[in-house]
């Protein structure tokens, strides 16, 4: 079945060109993902400078990673160091490392998850 569309045409007998908004105006759709971008922005800020910490062996290997997940340090215990036993101290900073990349991801999820849920595209993906 065909549709008859009636042309868009301005008074001069041109062609009126609208562009499609996916939902609401486009003014304030930009300014909503500026306000989120900055939002993003500061948030990433807060992430570099935010630091966790975790420990293996009863604290005998402790690391420090930012919320960005870059490393600022390691802290081993002399008396765990044995020369005998080299595997032993690379389990515990494997481990250590590990809890930090974890608590660290989950410190991105809580600062940057609801920033990522409220972007609302309207369609536009």
């Amino acid at each position: 079945m065909w549709r008859i569309r009636r042309r868009n045409v301005g008074s001069k007998g041109k062609k009126r060109f609208k562009a499609p908004v996916a939902g609401g105006r486009p003014a304030s759709r930009m300014d909503q993902m500026e306000q989120i971008q900055k939002q993003m922005a500061e948030a990433q800020q807060s992430l570099e400078e935010t630091t966790v910490t975790a420990s293996a062996g009863g604290g005998a290997v402790t690391v420090e990673m930012t919320g960005a997940q870059e490393l600022r340090a390691v802290t081993i215990q002399p008396e765990v160091v044995d020369p005998d036993d080299v595997e032993m101290l690379q389990d515990l900073i494997m481990a250590a490392f590990k809890e930090a990349q974890t608590k660290s991801q989950e410190l991105a999820s809580q600062m940057l998850g609801p920033l990522a849920s409220g972007m609302d595209l309207g369609g536009l993906l």
